[in-house]
């Protein structure tokens, strides 16, 4: 299957505050409508492996640039520090998640994420929200907020961490094509003043290019705003020289029915946020890597919420090994019975709870290990 026959989640959203952020956990939570496996044209892998290949693109461009002399985009820093971070995360990612594994995963099956992971549209829902800015208070707060209305099953829970750096690594994607752009409009811009301004023969030029452009030949509806931002920015440091290039710039951002000083307003605002969010997005991945899931899935967790309800009172003394061994029998017969892990759960308390029974009969292991073990 090659990439197109992919589906490709992104999701754009707004920076939310903690109250707001649970609401609309909650209201998305209740709106799930679920089935027992994922589409396998949702698998996120190789939409990951394109944006990685994107970002080396980009990471690329820039070391070239910064040799070149060429101003870097501020945000392109963060990029170029902690490239190695996102190379590991994602064969991490790679190596963690098959196809096989995906499509064990719960789907959802209402529009517009029909047929992908539960887990991967949540993750990248919280990612969309917080502008990648994840950290243990936050994701458990929304877990917390998603499991008022619908149960995460424990396999999930313990893969949330992939599928957040999967939508985060998305974002890094997204912020690198804005990058990727500034820096060609850049040489772009770095091309024409060499040979306008300077006036530089082929042979002299730093930045060649193919084509013969001329500022007056740049159409209006072609400009980026990147260019006319730079372009302004380099004419100016030109004195009289660069005035009557200036004049003519003006002109033609005129007919945009802008500015100059509006677009160099905006793209500062777009350079700021970019550097902010590509900043989260970094800072996030290192932050997910080291946070304790065992704490927030024992914290979230309903299975483990019920067991701990043991009337024999043993399960909340076990060790974490025993503990997981239990919470796989009950994943174990969720899987081959369609049946929620938490209404399992339910069962096996609702049994140990039985008037009349031996203390061994109290015990919620009981109902869970199988004879041949007792």
């Amino acid at each position: 299957m090659n990439l197109k026959e992919y589906k490709t989640l992104t999701i754009k959203g707004a920076v939310l505050d903690k109250n707001q952020l649970e609401q609309y956990i909650e209201k998305i939570a209740a709106n799930h409508n679920l089935q027992h496996f994922s589409n396998s044209k949702t698998y996120p892998i190789p939409r990951l492996k394109e944006n990685f290949k994107f970002i080396t693109k980009t990471y690329d461009i820039l070391n070239e640039h910064i040799k070149m002399g060429i101003d870097m985009y501020p945000a392109g820093e963060w990029l170029l520090d902690n490239y190695y971070i996102i190379e590991e995360t994602v064969q991490t990612i790679i190596k963690e998640i098959s196809l096989k594994k995906y499509k064990s995963f719960i789907g959802l099956a209402n529009a517009p994420y029909e047929g992908f992971a539960r887990i991967y549209v949540l993750a990248s829902e919280i990612v969309a929200y917080t502008d990648s800015k994840i950290d243990y208070d936050n994701l458990k707060d929304c877990l917390q907020a998603y499991q008022q209305k619908k149960t995460l099953g424990m396999e999930e829970i313990w893969s949330l961490q992939l599928f957040l750096q999967i939508a985060i690594i998305e974002n890094i994607r997204s912020i690198c094509e804005r990058i990727y752009s500034s820096q060609m409009q850049k040489y772009r811009v770095e091309n024409i003043v060499e040979r306008l301004v300077e006036k530089k023969d082929y042979k002299n030029q730093k930045y060649k290019t193919n084509h013969k452009e001329q500022i007056r030949d740049i159409s209006y509806k072609e400009m980026k705003y990147p260019f006319i931002e730079y372009m302004s920015y380099k004419l100016k440091k030109y004195g009289k020289n660069g005035i009557a290039y200036l004049n003519i710039l003006e002109e033609q951002v005129n007919k945009m029915g802008v500015s100059i000083q509006d677009v160099i307003k905006r793209e500062h605002f777009l350079i700021a946020t970019s550097k902010v969010s590509l900043g989260n997005s970094i800072t996030s991945l290192k932050e997910i890597g080291r946070l304790n899931i065992l704490d927030i899935f024992e914290n979230i967790n309903g299975v483990e919420v019920v067991l701990n309800m043991d009337p024999a009172e043993v399960y909340s003394k076990m060790d974490y090994r025993t503990k997981e061994y239990y919470r796989g029998k009950i994943e174990e017969i969720s899987k081959k019975t369609k049946i929620s892990e938490i209404y399992i759960a339910n069962k096996v308390l609702e049994l140990a709870n039985r008037k009349d029974l031996s203390e061994k009969e109290k015990h919620v292991g009981y109902y869970l290990i199988d004879k041949r073990n007792k």
